[in-house]
């Protein structure tokens, strides 16, 4: 069955102004800072058990240190950054693993639609909008994020953040 829309609607009043400030900062500073990763956890840890009820809750709370290994393990072949790996982590207990084909196809359209509006940004006039932002510039120094040659150093924080909020609305609006 997946997701219900009341659980969704437990998680989003919480979930939105976080997700603004991580894609906000991300795009700043090109960090995931580990506060705004313990307030999303926090919430999680505060409003799961009401969403999900107890049994449901600590099985989606295992998703997270899956995820972690995984992602540490990507972080440590040079493939992601540390921040990321962090964020994806603590995203996996949102999701229920019944989702997975919406959950896919959501995320790949929130990497598409982040790439199209951050480029946008980055090389029009746009950028002087925030002349100071380092995601305009990624790739120049020591972020991680190549892979076979290609700079692919961008703000993957505000592709997470969408993929999460749209998947807690799409549930919220149409189950």
């Amino acid at each position: 069955m997946g997701m219900t829309a009341t659980t969704a609607l437990w998680f989003l009043p919480a979930v939105i102004p976080l997700a603004i400030y991580i894609s906000w900062n991300d795009m700043r500073t090109m960090k995931i800072t580990n506060n705004s990763m313990l307030a999303l956890l926090l919430v999680f840890v505060v409003l799961g058990p009401f969403a999900f009820g107890f049994p449901a809750y600590f099985w989606q709370f295992l998703q997270l240190p899956i995820v972690l290994v995984v992602g540490m393990a990507l972080w440590a072949l040079r493939l992601m950054g540390g921040g990321d790996a962090k964020m994806l982590a603590v995203m996996a207990p949102f999701f229920v693993t019944e989702d997975l084909p919406l959950i896919l196809r959501i995320v790949a359209a929130s990497f598409l639609g982040a790439v199209v509006i951050h480029s946008i940004f980055r090389f029009t006039p746009l950028h002087k909008l925030a002349p100071d932002w380092k995601s305009w510039t990624a790739g120049q120094g020591n972020l991680r994020g190549g892979f076979l040659g290609l700079n692919l150093a961008f703000p993957k924080g505000l592709a997470l953040s969408m993929a999460l909020v749209f998947y807690l609305v799409w549930v919220a609006v149409y189950r």
